[in-house]
């Protein structure tokens, strides 16, 4: 089912797609450690903007603190490195500004599901033209190792030296329950799978929310590339993805722990919907 990568390799398979198209993206070279699960994340982000040839002046990525706060520096167009946990208000604002522009955003666990945990429902439900990537490495990285919101129970850590006593969140039920119309998970060592899903996910009208797996190889020992490989699995061949209460059971499941597109509906977007209302399509009562 899946390609078995190292840890090196994702680093090296990075490095050697720079004789590729999407070297017209690459600005500053990441500074992330070797083996970090994020460089296929970006690795996915370069490949889906090139492969669906959106401009670089129509392109903007916001983030917000954290290992996946550089993503702006790394990638040529427009970015906004912005306050902790902010990045979802930050850009849903330039979206309504400039409906015309393709705006990703990517965060980290902590700064997702932690401090700006409250901005998710509400940029979900709204159903904003974003496309969100989360990249989750259960662990508070830039800081250098302390358990994060989706950090297991009994994790010890310097904040938790008798080990973590909260239950962890778990990113892509909560999408689901916050209606997003496009829902998905992904593992770093399924670089295929990530630049598949991101192009799904920015070509999808409305809310799009991409939960990556991505392994912190220095901080996080309890939590790697070899433990999800041994119980990550594709979804269902069969699996309905209009069925949101069924992709809420299988994103649920820890063992295994499925991957792919759990959810996605065609629903008018925030932006089709504000034009409407300019257009006089949509009157008040």
């Amino acid at each position: 089912m899946m390609s078995f990568l190292s840890k090196r390799s994702v680093l090296e398979g990075l490095n050697s797609a720079k004789a590729s198209k999407t070297k017209e993206w690459r600005d500053n070279l990441p500074t992330w450690c070797p083996g970090c699960g994020h460089f296929t994340g970006l690795h996915g982000l370069y490949e889906a903007v090139e492969k669906l040839k959106i401009p670089q002046k129509d392109f903007v990525v916001v983030s917000g603190i954290g290992c996946s706060g550089r993503f702006p520096f790394f990638i040529k167009g427009f970015g906004l490195h912005g306050l902790h946990g902010r990045a979802l208000p930050l850009a849903t604002g330039i979206k309504i500004a400039n409906p015309a522009l393709t705006v990703v955003v990517v965060g980290g666990d902590g700064d997702g599901v932690g401090i700006g945990g409250g901005h998710f429902p509400h940029a979900a439900r709204n159903n904003f033209n974003l496309t969100y990537i989360l990249l989750d490495n259960s662990i508070y990285g830039l800081t250098k190792g302390q358990i994060s919101p989706t950090s297991p129970m009994g994790m010890k850590s310097g904040t938790s030296p008798y080990g973590n006593i909260a239950r962890p969140i778990n990113p892509t039920t909560l999408a689901l329950a916050y209606e997003a119309t496009f829902v998905a998970r992904v593992f770093s060592r399924e670089r295929d799978m990530v630049s598949d899903i991101i192009t799904k996910a920015i070509q999808h009208n409305g809310f799009s929310f991409i939960h990556v797996l991505s392994p912190c190889v220095v901080f996080n020992k309890l939590i790697t590339y070899n433990s999800w490989h041994e119980v990550v699995a594709d979804l269902p061949a069969d699996h309905d993805t209009q069925n949101r209460s069924k992709a809420m059971g299988l994103a649920a499941s820890i063992d295994p722990i499925y991957l792919g597109i759990f959810h996605q509906e065609n629903t008018p977007s925030f932006d089709d919907l504000s034009q409407q209302i300019k257009k006089g399509l949509i009157t008040p009562a």
